[in-house]
């Protein structure tokens, strides 16, 4: 009896014993598939990561690679216009200037002649008068002068050259862009200097009709002479 009882314990201790290691066995087993899942998540979650993360640079260096390149676009836009505009602008200034320099607008200098009217003492010969200084500025711009001056008032297309008090002789005066001016007229043009002073002498050339009515007049050249700017508003009634 007692060895069946002994008997009895050694195959229930056994068979605990085996059971024990079946479940030492299956939980190492499971405790190795876990490890092994979990290592494979893992480096599966990074690699997801960093192929997301490797598409993101990616799209952020494309965007900004496009930008990069429109920008230059822009800018190389920008120089091209800024080099047209300044051009233009070059261009524009040039002729304003042009136009300036005719309208009278502008001081000027260049090779030119000077005369210089001298009102005789002699009473019986007329005193010159605004009458001779318009022949004589008519003739300067059919010789070409570029730019005229009397007494420095600046003539223009618009200029007026007129008498004031034209009753007694000896008592006028003459009045040019509304400035009276006294003599000695000293008119000055520029241009070429053979054809303006021979506009003015020879056969038929005002001055020597002056000289020799009696009047001082003398002519001389300039290589460098200034003529000042007109200084007043051009205005225009009737033009719009």
């Amino acid at each position: 009896m007692s060895k069946n009882i002994k008997k009895g314990k050694i195959t229930v201790t056994i068979t605990i014993a085996i059971a024990c290691f079946a479940l030492v066995l299956i939980m190492f087993m499971q405790f190795k598939i876990v490890n092994e899942t979990d290592i494979t998540s893992i480096e599966n979650m990074r690699e997801t990561e960093l192929r997301t993360e490797l598409a993101n640079w990616k799209a952020k260096y494309e965007e900004a690679n496009e930008k990069y390149i429109e920008t230059i676009a822009k800018v190389e836009e920008y120089q091209k216009t800024k080099q047209s505009n300044e051009e233009t602008e070059k261009l524009v200034d040039e002729e304003l200037e042009q136009i300036n320099k005719m309208l009278g607008k502008t001081d000027v200098e260049g090779a030119g002649i000077e005369i210089i009217l001298r009102q005789t003492d002699n009473l019986e010969i007329s005193k010159i008068n605004a009458d001779d200084l318009l022949v004589i500025v008519n003739a300067l711009k059919l010789a070409g002068a570029e730019a005229i001056s009397i007494n420095d008032e600046r003539i223009i297309n618009m200029t007026d050259i007129v008498n004031i008090n034209t009753s007694n002789s000896y008592n006028l005066f003459v009045k040019i862009n509304g400035q009276r001016i006294l003599e000695p007229y000293i008119i000055k043009a520029i241009g070429n200097q053979t054809y303006l002073e021979s506009g003015l002498l020879g056969v038929g050339g005002y001055v020597d009709e002056l000289k020799k009515i009696g009047h001082d007049v003398t002519i001389e050249k300039v290589n460098k002479l200034r003529i000042n700017k007109y200084n007043d508003e051009i205005k225009t009634k009737y033009m719009e």
